[in-house]
């Protein structure tokens, strides 16, 4: 099994769920948190590989939501820019197994990259209860009490 540098908001309610479903499968998570590390334009670039700008992007951000960052209108240089000035627009979790990178949590993707047996469930495609569950977006709403898990 695989060591996963795992990026991570601490709190985030996915973030540990995703934890939860590596190291079901064997896999050793070192987690670290994604708001304190010392990131550059340069270490941050590879974990987006060949994504669209817009793809980077935390949705869940309060200033995507606010208006004030409009991923499309964006460069990958002033993109790279705003998301070391303000970590939290940033999209959870960036993955690092060896010298392979990624970012977001899509279960098919994940599993496909470095597997995600011996979980009770094997794919989102062959499991209905598992394609409803969305991972990847904060399940908190402005509606919501603020939690450590918001944004």
């Amino acid at each position: 099994m695989s060591t996963v540098i795992f990026y991570e908001k601490p709190g985030c309610i996915n973030n540990t769920k995703q934890k939860a479903l590596l190291r079901a499968a064997g896999h050793e998570v070192e987690a670290h948190n994604l708001l304190t590390a010392p990131w550059t334009e340069n270490n941050l670039r590879p974990f987006f590989g060949s994504l669209a700008v817009e793809e980077w992007f935390n949705r869940s951000a309060p200033a995507i939501k606010a208006g004030e960052v409009i991923p499309e209108t964006l460069t990958a240089d002033m993109a790279l820019q705003l998301m070391v000035q303000n970590p939290l627009l940033i999209r959870r979790p960036l993955m690092q197994v060896g010298n392979q990178k990624m970012v977001g949590f899509d279960i098919n993707t994940v599993d496909a990259w470095i597997g995600l047996q011996p979980i009770e469930v094997t794919s989102a495609a062959t499991n209905p209860a598992l394609q409803a569950q969305d991972l990847q977006t904060c399940p908190r709403t402005h509606a919501d009490t603020f939690c450590s898990s918001h944004a």
